[in-house]
């Protein structure tokens, strides 16, 4: 018997029953679908984020949906149209005093306070240089949204990702660039279980316990057909050592599982590879005769000055180790580009385990994820070969490099079909306009740097011994 990748206490937290589970891909799409959601509340809604901006629009090529149009707004007319509705956001603490530097001012903040129905509070549970870092949306414990798009400023994106895009722009008028991003939908039992873990979120920052939704009837976005139906979700979770509680590390050792139970391919999407850990895991069984194909899709470059320093420099030399440990030739890291070889930003957190297990969530192939912030993933395993959750596996997997190549799912899989490598696939249609580029050693030539795998950029555990840190840093 094959040993399960999902065990709840070892590699998860739970797992729980779902009657629809949909994949999300791209922000444009998610924004749509959990406005339709949210407009379905009737008790509550709460947001538990890294980030979010009361001014960013649900839907910036027209408005579709009822209500208005930016989420501030919206979220203070839904209380006016139930009375019944309480809405609670939980925002990181540091994420919040940097939005006021983006120009989401205070002021807007406090005109929600008038509402006694709109709770905001900034979360600071949370260890020195630590982030909670979960992006969650839970809507009556019926309907919960979670992955790695942040419903703020710069993530709003179609998957054809153009070069230029006059709704790509911030609530200022500036322009950003193409971002590729994915999230989950799922209702039911699972649903609940994440609205268990919001709540424990909020007692956390606040200290005040709210109680379960009672039930009610279902609740699902207009519009989105489910990937899969009547299945087990699992949730992994990081959290952090912190005030007498232990630490929790089940998307580690989710990550390490499924690196080592994978046989035939890994597929991953992270926005950093910056964890020893895994990569040392990656490079032992690219080692192994016979081990699996790893495809590793990130972005070019970090996004800000000090993360490139950090973190591409941590990758030019885990991407060193991984071209040295593949001598069977089954490695590849790509990035995705535009029509005009714009790199597209990758934010997405995505693993794909053969036909068998998928994983999606907030957590990165970064230390930081593994033990210091807060994280929280969905995951699926199949049970059998062919089964709905291999068939979602195989098709997340085609639907993600369908988009980075810019071809056809049906393309992508006759030519895995014909080549009989993924690897071999993606060589064979990669082109010269949108595709993927390939990273090679002359690529991140420049991109040594002394923060490169840092502990204090980028910590694993201990989160006294980061303040530790920071306090020599400070005193030197």
């Amino acid at each position: 018997m094959v040993e399960r990748v999902l065990v709840p206490g070892k590699t998860c937290w739970r797992t729980d029953h779902a009657d629809r589970l949909s994949f999300i891909v791209d922000a444009a799409d998610y924004f749509r679908h959990a406005k339709s959601a949210m407009l379905q509340a009737r008790e509550r809604i709460m947001l538990i984020g890294w980030d979010f901006d009361t001014r960013i629009k649900f839907e910036p090529e027209g408005r579709t949906l009822d209500g208005p149009n930016r989420l501030g707004a919206f979220l203070k007319w839904l209380p006016e149209q139930n009375p019944d509705l309480d809405i609670h956001l939980l925002k990181w603490n540091i994420g919040a005093l940097t939005a006021i530097g983006r120009g989401m001012t205070p002021v807007f903040v406090l005109d929600w306070l008038s509402d006694p129905r709109v709770h905001f509070e900034i979360d600071g549970a949370h260890p020195i240089g630590a982030a909670h870092h979960q992006k969650i949306i839970v809507i009556d414990d019926a309907i919960a949204f979670c992955g790695g798009i942040d419903m703020t400023v710069d993530r709003w994106d179609t998957s054809d990702h153009p070069d230029r895009s006059r709704y790509r722009r911030e609530p200022s008028g500036r322009r950003y660039g193409p971002w590729h991003d994915v999230t989950t939908a799922v209702d039911g039992e699972a649903a609940r279980a994440l609205g268990e873990q919001a709540r424990a979120r909020w007692k956390s920052a606040t200290g005040a316990d709210l109680d379960p939704v009672g039930p009610r009837e279902a609740i699902w976005p207009d519009g989105l057909a489910p990937t899969v139906t009547d299945i087990d979700v699992s949730i992994a979770r990081t959290l952090p050592e912190y005030d007498g509680r232990e630490g929790v590390h089940e998307i580690e050792a989710l990550y390490l599982a499924v690196i080592e139970n994978a046989r035939h391919s890994l597929y991953l999407e992270s926005q950093y590879l910056a964890s020893r850990a895994l990569a040392e895991a990656l490079a032992a069984r690219l080692r192994e005769d016979g081990g699996p194909e790893i495809v590793l899709v990130i972005p070019r470059n970090a996004d800000g000055w000090l993360e490139q320093k950090a973190m591409d420099g941590a990758r030019r030399s885990l991407l060193h180790m991984l071209w040295h440990a593949d001598v069977h030739s089954r490695f590849e890291a790509y990035y995705p580009v535009t029509q005009a070889g714009e790199p597209i930003y990758v934010h997405a957190k995505v693993v794909v385990m053969d036909d068998t297990v998928v994983r999606i969530g907030s957590s990165n192939l970064n230390n930081r994820s593994m033990g210091f912030d807060t994280e929280c993933d969905l995951a699926l395993e199949s049970t059998r070969v062919g089964d709905p959750v291999s068939r979602a596996a195989a098709e997340l997997r085609s639907r993600l490099l369908a988009e980075h190549l810019d071809v056809d799912v049906e393309a992508f899989d006759r030519a895995v079909d014909d080549e009989g490598s993924f690897l071999a696939a993606i060589e064979r249609l990669r082109g010269s306009g949108r595709s993927l580029r390939p990273f090679e050693p002359g690529t991140v030539g420049k991109e040594d740097s002394p923060l490169a795998e840092n502990a204090l950029m980028d910590p694993e555990r201990a989160p006294m011994s980061a303040a530790r840190r920071i306090r020599q840093v400070l005193t030197r």
